[in-house]
């Protein structure tokens, strides 16, 4: 079954080619023979689906259409409250939770129609890019399922890949929407911080936490997108002319260190983009060298008191991994992430300089393709680097800085595996970055 975009969809259930509780039934089956081993779903919600994609249809039926999103299966990263069912964060920490309202993500989702067929699996408390570390075991690649999915919406991305759901809905701290859309494959979505409420969401790092879409295409992210945002008219999404485009690419440190197949990738899709007319050339972050250092400080000093009184009171139910960092994390002096927030103002100038006169920054999402499960390190240009570091690499800059970022599929390695083109535009405009790349998506998908 190919899995239908939420345009396609939206399409063919307004024709009547298609019912709500048929598709719904297609990703049920998907999830019923696939799920037992790529393992992306915590919480299946099978019977509250069919009710809602039943109602979905009957409301149609009526004349009552709430959109681009009404009847779309969407699964869902286990750390929003959905009422009365349990927020995991795929952690023994949290058994016996049960939420008792709504997070105003999934309001909005209902609002617009939209089915939720799922809660899906994570890197414990998003605190990780591999996803191993989750108390229900590692979810795994649609398409080898020897490899990771990316983190930590991880279990999501494989959804998605994986036509268990049409769209799925992720968090992103430090890339944790944009690394795993890269490795399966997918769009995804992170807007400019702040601009999708996280409230009723588990916190990471309530600093650099963003809630956002992993979609099939742009314009189905548009659509998740201004639903998130709480948009009551939605209007089709228009590319913009890829000719009269301006890239900016932060070559230095960002294209330091990359798989040689993800540079091939890279380089390919710089090289149809010229060729389309865009006119691309380098910029430069002049502090960059200092990203890890900064998001380390924050991360761990928002992450450290959230998690305090659990530490204390029951620390073997955390995975041991995760466990380390948090311990780790409560050795940050209030000194540090002081100097963290200051650092945050620098970098944030700096973007904000480097998109001076560009429609984009123009980057790969994730320096390497999916890794197999349990790999540590990674041999880069005569380095090992730790997976999690090199991961998260190129993308957490602008969760410290809060600028709109997307990840587009832009090819794939000699072995089938998908790479992933970043683009970071100008805060506060997710609007036009998402523009800019549906007419990035047109010309990549030629």
């Amino acid at each position: 079954m190919k899995t239908l975009t939420i345009d396609e969809f939206a399409r063919q259930i307004r024709t009547k080619q298609i019912t709500a509780v048929d598709v719904l039934e297609q990703c049920l089956e998907r999830i019923r023979t696939e799920d037992p081993q790529l393992n992306a779903f915590i919480l299946v919600m099978a019977d509250e689906a069919r009710r809602e994609a039943q109602r979905a249809d009957e409301e149609l039926a009526a004349g009552l259409d709430r959109g681009p999103l009404h009847g779309v299966p969407i699964s869902v990263k286990d750390l929003f409250d959905i009422t009365d069912t349990p927020t995991t964060a795929a952690s023994h920490v949290r058994d016996g939770h049960v939420a008792g309202s709504d997070a105003i993500a999934i309001s909005r989702l209902r609002r617009a129609g939209a089915v939720l067929i799922g809660k899906t699996n994570l890197h414990e408390f998003a605190f990780g890019t591999t996803n191993e570390d989750s108390a229900y075991g590692p979810a795994r690649h649609p398409l080898d399922p020897t490899r990771s999915p990316g983190g930590s919406s991880g279990g999501s991305a494989a959804s998605l890949a994986a036509g268990m759901a049409l769209a799925t809905l992720g968090t992103d701290t430090g890339g944790s929407i944009r690394i795993p859309a890269a490795i399966c494959g997918t769009v995804g979505l992170k807007p400019t911080y702040g601009e999708i409420s996280a409230e009723g969401v588990v916190p990471l790092s309530r600093t650099l936490d963003h809630v956002g879409p992993l979609t099939s295409t742009v314009s189905d992210a548009w659509h998740f997108f201004h639903t998130l945002r709480g948009d009551t008219v939605l209007r089709p999404l228009a590319p913009s002319a890829v000719r009269q485009l301006r890239f900016g690419i932060p070559r230095k440190y960002f294209c330091d260190l990359l798989d040689p197949e993800v540079r091939r990738s890279f380089e390919s899709s710089v090289d149809a983009l010229r060729s389309a007319g865009a006119t691309i050339h380098d910029v430069e972050i002049p502090n960059a060298r200092f990203i890890t250092t900064i998001y380390v400080h924050i991360v761990f000093g928002d992450a450290a008191p959230y998690h305090a009184a659990a530490l204390e009171t029951m620390p073997e139910r955390y995975t041991p991994a995760v466990r380390m960092r948090l311990e780790m994390a409560r050795y940050v002096l209030a000194e540090d992430y002081t100097r963290a927030l200051e650092g945050r103002e620098v970098l944030r100038r700096e973007v904000d300089a480097a998109l001076s006169g560009y429609d984009a920054l123009m980057l790969p999402t994730v320096p390497i393709p999916a890794f197999k499960i349990g790999t540590a390190t990674v041999d880069l240009n005569g380095s090992k680097e730790p997976i999690r570091n090199i991961t998260l690499r190129l993308t957490q800059l602008f969760n410290i800085t809060g600028h709109p970022a997307i990840s587009l599929p832009c090819g794939k390695t000699s072995h089938g595996l998908p790479c992933g083109l970043q683009l970071v535009g100008t805060r506060g405009q997710t609007d036009q970055l998402l523009h800019v790349a549906a007419g990035v998506e047109r010309v990549l998908s030629v």
